[in-house]
């Protein structure tokens, strides 16, 4: 059986959940409190040096890390990453947009908000992220405006991967009702048979971390 560690408020780690949902695998959870800093002892630095989650526990004690990996390792053979060259890159340019222009800003925003309360030390920051974010909603916007899903009009984990934290997004103080096809498409990712609210995943076993 598989073993996530992970904080079950993350997107980064909700990213896992919600395809170990869609898959139907069995796995082991083990929720790692990042706020008690249980990231940065030297236990979890032998399951990732980068002192970051979500981590996967593969059978035969290696470890998986970074979000977007662990995904494209889960889903390989699956429907939801297409077999031709191309299409793979497909799925692989909108995770790195996903990483680079959508998570720094729309994620970050969110982090300053909802787990740190928002303090008026980081509201200057907070603030800087709002522009990028509707940045990369609008981009976001305009793809699905022509298209269901992201790659191959098929749900895959580009979709998984950006709808992570854009379902979130108003935690992080953006407004989503100016982007009706996003809107849309969350709608559309929420009706898969096997689709999982953040933080209400079924099917796992569940233990503290002993970092």
């Amino acid at each position: 059986m598989y073993r996530v560690y992970g904080d079950r408020r993350s997107g980064n780690c909700y990213k896992i959940e919600l395809l170990m949902s869609y898959l139907g695998l069995a796995y082991h959870w083990v929720d790692v409190d990042i706020m008690a800093g249980e990231t940065r002892t030297a236990d979890f630095a032998m399951l990732n040096p980068n002192a970051k989650i979500p981590v996967l526990d593969l059978p035969g004690g290696q470890h998986l890390v970074e979000s977007n990996a662990i995904l494209n390792y889960l889903a390989d053979g699956t429907e939801y990453l297409p077999d031709g060259r191309l299409q793979r890159a497909y799925v692989l340019q909108w995770q790195f947009f996903e990483q680079y222009s959508h998570e720094p800003y729309i994620a970050v925003a969110r982090f300053i908000n909802k787990y740190l309360g928002l303090p008026e030390a980081r509201r200057r920051d907070y603030e800087a992220k709002q522009a990028g974010g509707h940045k990369a909603l609008a981009v976001m916007d305009k793809h699905l405006e022509t298209h269901p899903y992201f790659v191959n009009d098929a749900l895959t984990i580009a979709d998984v991967s950006l709808y992570a934290y854009t379902h979130v997004a108003h935690e992080g103080g953006l407004d989503l009702s100016g982007y009706p096809a996003v809107c849309a498409w969350l709608n559309r990712v929420a009706e898969h048979p096997r689709h999982v609210p953040m933080s209400d995943v079924p099917g796992y076993v569940a233990d503290r971390a002993e970092a």
